[in-house]
């Protein structure tokens, strides 16, 4: 038994497929299934029931995981300790929502591009529940998202805070007095669907402003959502930053509020048994790079 065998069940066991398994520990399937059968060998049990479309964990298997996942973590602390992370390889899977991949990403690409340039950097855009299951699933190795991790299988470390600011066309601007309960019953709200970590500061506002919006106009996009606050007369939040370019610009106008927006703390997202030095090494690089105030070159 060696720790490339148990490596390779552990990974297989605890990624949705063998081809996701064998991309995170740079093998071919057929030399991960290989280590897999070299293991069953030496213990003498059956790890995996191969008889179905997908290969299932048998008890032996079953009982084996948290053993795996314990030694791997003993000789990943020792590479760390050891100082074994300099020039990284192998595949290195982003996930990101599409305000850090129009503000950041690029700064952090670079960066790993800069310590480690044999990694194989790939970048997955989406939502944040969307990147936790992809994350918990090990089709991705760590994730910017929103908030604390919310599944029991991952956990996050902050990493920055991004701010916002409420605007609207210079015409829609020149008629109201200030962003309030009056300014939503006159024009539309406009903003991100339900469930983005964005709303959740809308809905905070609404409430201690005892607000209201008698419209709303959902847009999953941040660049449409600022071409829709320029041209259809509606109201909404532009991080901070890009807010205010278009401001110097004169597209947009800054709306001032009695009622403070808060913060979206962001989080950077990985397995709780993940212990790899890449995740180390991406951990350390997010926490440096990470500014959502940086205007994309979008605006």
């Amino acid at each position: 038994m060696t720790l490339k065998q148990l490596e390779a069940f552990y990974w297989a066991a605890t990624c949705s497929s063998f081809a996701l398994a064998a991309e995170r520990v740079h093998l071919s399937v057929s030399s991960l299934s290989k280590r897999i059968a070299e293991l069953e060998a030496s213990l003498g049990q059956v790890l995996f029931d191969r008889a179905g479309h997908r290969a299932a964990l048998t008890e032996a298997g079953t009982r084996l995981v948290p053993l795996a996942g314990a030694l791997l973590q003993q000789a990943d602390l020792v590479h760390q300790a050891m100082g074994a992370t300099a020039g990284l390889r192998g595949p290195c899977r982003l996930g990101v929502g599409e305000l850090t991949a129009l503000t950041w990403l690029p700064r952090l690409v670079a960066a790993i591009a800069s310590a480690h340039p044999d990694l194989e950097v790939s970048v997955h855009v989406d939502v944040g529940a969307a990147l936790a299951e992809r994350l918990d699933k090990g089709e991705l190795d760590v994730a910017v998202i929103a908030g604390p991790a919310s599944r029991n299988a991952l956990t996050s470390v902050p990493i920055a805070q991004a701010a916002f600011t409420w605007c609207a066309s210079p015409a829609v601007a020149a008629g109201l007095a200030a962003m309030d309960a009056n300014a939503l019953q006159a024009h539309p709200l406009v903003s991100l669907p339900q469930g983005s970590g964005v709303t959740h500061l809308i809905d905070d506002w609404l409430r201690q402003a005892s607000a209201q919006p008698a419209r709303r106009l959902f847009c999953n996009h941040w660049g449409a959502i600022a071409g829709l606050l320029a041209h259809s007369g509606g109201i909404g939040l532009l991080p901070q930053g890009w807010a205010r370019a278009l401001f110097e610009r004169g597209v947009l106008q800054e709306l001032p509020s009695p009622v403070p927006l808060g913060l979206l703390d962001y989080a950077l997202h990985h397995r709780r048994d993940d212990l790899r030095p890449l995740v180390g090494a991406l951990r350390e690089m997010a926490v440096r790079e990470a500014d959502f105030a940086v205007v994309g070159s979008v605006f």
